[in-house]
């Protein structure tokens, strides 16, 4: 059974339907009715004035267009008579022209015509012209300067699209006068459009038929015709437009100006009107139209203004001001966007000074540093580690991580699902690993990774390069074996020839006892060379070597350097031939850093010269330097090792005979002989012979 309340709807529902209304409700239903019948007719009928009215006002803007941009030209024309009358005034330019200077007033007019913003500049003297810039027939101009005067409007044929210009005499220069130029181009009928707020368009009247679309032929005929601003709506292109002609003083027609207004700018508020009447007519009729129309105007524009501010908001543009007006309410609201933004623009500020500042602490640190996300893809590689991995960043985004570093594990297994510091980090917090990346070029490398734990599905790990570490620490452990080595052996020589003194000094010949000795001497002369090696190697290293220059005899050093190998000598029973010139000149440098170096040559030939062999050592003059040969009996140098045994630490693995050395030697060589100014270089002689030449300049080139 239904309810009382909902009976007594149902019983007002039936009677309504089938007439039963009381005098109020018809009342209502036609006041109603006619007001709505009042308030569409008036919709309709104010529609159409409106959309008379707007095209009304279309045509009188975009002929008011045509006409202020006439009078702009105008307005111009007196500006470029001011540039005319500036540029004969200037008495630089009456000086170059009385010194007859072209280039410099070339430059002058260049100059002149950039900062004022001209197209072309002259300085004419009768029928000649001294000096112009710009492509232009400057004899054309005589005419309409005749009859026009100072300022002159024409379309020559050389700049068929017309132009403006103006010329006055220059002071104290009867007969010259200065000629300045600004075409109808481009630029000038962008600066008319953006003076009349539309699209202006300057049309040359010299072959407007063949230029102008066929929809505004008409127009520009009607205006030529005429000769006044013509302005109709086209309805081809939906546009309504004006020509205005323009012509000189003497009445001769150079340009049509093409003013455009789209319709769409004039329908689109007229929609917008209609729309919104609609709406008022609907919420009038409905809820009274007077009272709902004036809180329309007064919510409306308000909200719309803050729709329009909020939308630009939302696309970025936080320069947008928040328009306070309306009601209290919405005064309040438009205040509290307003703080919002600002709001917006100090955090966006931050952000990004955030940003830069990480991007600056990335792309400055020398790790190398790569991000990745959930499933390892990498989401962010910095130069450092694109560079230590031989790729690009935007190559490796996107990719899995292991795809990119490549690591190498033992066994040639990769060790992503096995030991990845990434899976560790997201277990613990923090994973490192110490893996052996194969980098894109080819190389391997000994990296340390450190990953921390991820933030936001976001994972960073740090890559630090130890692949020269590594390398230093191996060579380390090497040239300590090698001094170990190379000490040990004559220190153990040494030993012996002590203990079979200590054990038969007395009953022992003499002839053994000077063997003896002699044995130790040449462990001493090797064991002090080989120190000396090492300290010089330091002093280089660390930037402490210092050359003395003063004047030094080539073969006072060789003897001095002769003494202190002649015991290496004597024990492999080689012999030292030295032929140097009488007339060998002096070099200026250090004569004890000299003498090390031909040591340590003599003792290089000592050890790969062969038992029994000859060692000669000469030199020659030329040009202003000394060079010095010690050739020995050796093998030579394989050709692929060139300059490489000129580097430190380099020992050669097959040629070198027993002891080996430390690779010092001729280390030291180069970098003494290089601090004199000279060089040192390796050759195989005709004769078989290998031969280390240094070349030094002579004291008389020395600079």
């Amino acid at each position: 059974m239904a309810s009382p309340r909902l009976q007594a709807w149902s019983d007002r529902a039936r009677r309504w339907l089938s007439g039963e209304r009381s005098f109020a409700a018809s009342l209502a239903l036609t006041i109603g009715g006619l007001l709505l019948i009042a308030i569409v007719a008036l919709a309709l009928d104010g529609t159409g004035l409106l959309r008379e009215q707007a095209e009304e006002q279309a045509l009188a803007r975009v002929q008011l267009a045509g006409v202020s941009a006439r009078d702009e030209l105008r307005r111009r024309s007196e500006e470029v008579l001011t540039s005319a009358r500036l540029l004969a005034s200037r008495p630089t330019l009456l000086r170059l022209v009385r010194n007859g200077n072209p280039e410099q007033l070339d430059f002058f007019l260049r100059r002149f015509c950039e900062t004022g913003g001209l197209d072309a500049c002259a300085v004419v003297a009768g029928d000649s012209v001294i000096a112009a810039t710009g492509p232009f027939r400057w004899d054309e101009l005589e005419e309409p300067i005749a009859e026009q005067g100072e300022r002159f409007l024409l379309a020559s044929p050389s700049v068929p699209d017309g132009l403006l210009g103006a010329a006055a005499e220059l002071q104290s220069l009867p007969g010259t006068r200065a000629i300045v130029l600004r075409y109808f181009d481009r630029r000038l009928a962008d600066a008319l459009a953006e003076r009349a707020g539309m699209d202006i368009r300057l049309v040359r009247l010299s072959d407007w038929l063949d230029t102008v679309p066929a929809e505004f032929k008409e127009l520009h005929s009607a205006a030529v015709t005429n000769g006044r601003t013509v302005a109709e709506f086209i309805p081809a292109v939906a546009t309504f437009a004006s020509s205005t002609p323009v012509s000189a003083v003497t009445g001769e027609g150079v340009a049509l100006i093409e003013a455009r207004l789209p319709a769409s700018t004039v329908t689109g508020a007229v929609d917008r009107f209609v729309h919104r009447l609609s709406i008022t007519a609907t919420v009038l009729a409905l809820l009274a139209l007077l009272a709902t129309w004036l809180l329309a105007r007064r919510i409306g524009g308000p909200l719309q203004q803050l729709a329009e501010a909020s939308g630009r908001l939302g696309r970025g543009d936080f320069s947008t001001s928040i328009p306070v007006s309306g009601s209290a309410e919405i005064a309040t609201l438009a205040r509290t966007m307003d703080d919002m933004r600002r709001n917006l623009i100090d955090l966006t500020a931050a952000l990004r000074s955030r940003e830069a500042e990480a991007q600056a602490l990335l792309q400055g640190v020398s790790e190398g540093v790569f991000a990745v996300d959930a499933e390892r893809r990498v989401r962010y590689l910095n130069r450092q580690a694109a560079r230590m991995l031989g790729t690009e960043a935007s190559a490796a985004t996107g990719r899995f991580c292991g795809d990119v570093l490549r690591p190498c594990g033992a066994g040639g297994q990769r060790p992503c699902d096995t030991a990845c510091p990434i899976l560790a980090a997201r277990e613990s917090g923090k994973g490192v690993a110490t893996e052996v990346l194969e980098a894109g070029d080819g190389l391997r490398r000994v990296v340390v990774i450190t990953s921390a734990r991820a933030v936001d599905g976001v994972q960073v790990q740090v890559m630090r390069d130890e692949t020269e570490i590594e390398t230093v620490r191996r060579a380390r452990d090497s040239i300590l074996a090698n001094i170990a080595h190379e000490f040990r052996t004559p220190l153990a020589a040494q030993q012996a020839s002590i203990e079979l003194l200590r054990d038969g000094l007395a009953e022992m010949p003499r002839e053994q006892v000077e063997e003896l000795v002699s044995s130790l001497q040449r462990g001493t002369l090797r064991l002090t060379r080989l120190i000396d090696n090492l300290l010089e190697s330091i002093r280089i290293e660390s930037g402490q070597l210092a050359v003395r220059r003063q004047p030094v005899d080539l073969a006072q050093v060789v003897e001095d350097a002769q003494q202190l190998v002649d015991g290496l000598f004597a024990q492999r029973r080689q012999t030292l031939r030295v032929d140097l010139p009488t007339d060998l000149p002096v070099v200026q440098g250090d004569g004890p850093r000299l003498a090390q170096v031909i040591t340590n040559l003599l003792a290089n030939a000592n050890k790969f010269g062969p038992e029994g062999s000859e060692i000669r050592v000469s030199a020659s003059s030329q040009d202003g330097t000394v060079t010095l040969h010690v050739d020995d009996e050796g093998p030579g140098v394989p050709e692929m090792e060139g300059q490489s045994i000129f580097e430190r630490f380099y020992r050669s693995a097959d040629r070198e005979p027993e002891p080996r050395g430390m690779g010092l030697g001729l280390w030291i060589v180069k970098s003494i002989v290089e601090r004199h100014g000279g060089g040192v270089r390796v050759e195989r002689t005709s004769d078989a012979r290998t031969r280390f030449a240094v070349t030094l300049p002579a004291a008389g080139a020395a600079g």
